[in-house]
C-alpha cells in the first residue's frame, strides 16, 4: 500500500475521510478526532509523499491526489463517504467533487482556494527545498499557519507541527510543490454538484476569505463560513470548526441548506 492510513472510531459509523495540508501529517487532525469520532469513523492518511506514503514514480498531479483517496475507498470497500480537507487537501476535494461525485455524500474544504500562489512561487520553492532541504520552508510556517496571538499563547501546539514539517521528506514536499503549481480548478467550480462547506480564516494569507468566497460564488451548493484564524484553522479553532463540520455533514436532505 503505497499511501499510509489509519483509521478511528465505531466500525458500523459512515465513513469521513481527512486530507492533510501541505507539509503536515495526519496528526494536524488530532483535536479533531474525539468529536468528529462520536460521528463518524475517520480515516487519515498522509498525502502523498509525507510521512510513510510513497511519493511514486510519477509526476505528483492533483488528479494523482484525487486518485489517492478513490483508491482508498475502493481499498476498504467504502462505497461513499464525506470527505474533509483543508489547504492542499482541500483541492483535492473540490477535484473529488468535479471529477468523483458519485462517491462522495458531503465535501468540507477548509482554507483552500481553487487556484493557490503561483506557478513560478511553487516551482521556486520546490527547487529551494530540493536544494537546501526543509529548514527554510519550516523557519517561515509559523507565521503563515498561525496568527501572532495563537502562536504567543500556544507553543505547546504550533512547535510539534512545524517540527513535523521539518521532518517532511524534502522531495515529497517538493513533488506536491509541483502539484501545485499546475492545480488550477477556477473554471471548473461550476460543475462541482455536491453540497460543499467552505471554510476560510479570516487572518488567513496563504488562502484568503476572499479566495473562499470565490469558491461560493461559483459553486452551485457550497456554503461560506469564515473562523478566527489564520491557516490552520483546524487547528486555532478546532471547537468551532468540529461543531461546523458535524452539523454540516449529519445534516439530512430534507435539511438541505439554501443557496
Amino acid at each position: 500500500m503505497e499511501i499510509e492510513y489509519r483509521l478511528d472510531g465505531p466500525e458500523d459509523a459512515p465513513l469521513l475521510v481527512l486530507s492533510n495540508s501541505l507539509g503536515t501529517t495526519w496528526e494536524m487532525w488530532q483535536a479533531q478526532i474525539p468529536a468528529l469520532t462520536q460521528h463518524f469513523r475517520v480515516l487519515r492518511y498522509n498525502t502523498r509523499g509525507h510521512g510513510r506514503s510513497a511519493v511514486g514514480q510519477q509526476p505528483v498531479t492533483l488528479e494523482r491526489l484525487g486518485q489517492d483517496v478513490i483508491a482508498r475507498l475502493d481499498h476498504l470497500d467504502v462505497e461513499r463517504a464525506c470527505f474533509c480537507g483543508i489547504s492542499l487537501g482541500g483541492m483535492t476535494g473540490m477535484w473529488l467533487n468535479r471529477h468523483a461525485p458519485e462517491r462522495f455524500q458531503r465535501i468540507v474544504v477548509a482554507n483552500t482556494a481553487a487556484r493557490i500562489g503561483q506557478e513560478a512561487g511553487w516551482r521556486e520553492r520546490a527547487a529551494t527545498v530540493r536544494a537546501q532541504g526543509m529548514n527554510p520552508v519550516a523557519e517561515s510556517a509559523a507565521d503563515r499557519w498561525f496568527t501572532p496571538a495563537f502562536r504567543h499563547s500556544n507553543p505547546e501546539v504550533v512547535y510539534p507541527l512545524i517540527e513535523q514539517l521539518a521532518a517532511t521528506p524534502a522531495e515529497g514536499y517538493a513533488a506536491c510543490c509541483d502539484a501545485l503549481a499546475m492545480a488550477d480548478l477556477r473554471d471548473e467550480l461550476t460543475q462541482m454538484p455536491l453540497p460543499m462547506l467552505v471554510i476560510a480564516g479570516e487572518s488567513d494569507t496563504v488562502t484568503t476569505s476572499r479566495d473562499a468566497e470565490a469558491i461560493v460564488v461559483d459553486a452551485p451548493h457550497a456554503h461560506f463560513l469564515i473562523l478566527p484564524a489564520s491557516h490552520l484553522s483546524n487547528v486555532a479553532c478546532a471547537a468551532a470548526f468540529n461543531q461546523h463540520v458535524i452539523t454540516f455533514l449529519t445534516a439530512g436532505a430534507e435539511h438541505e441548506p439554501h443557496h
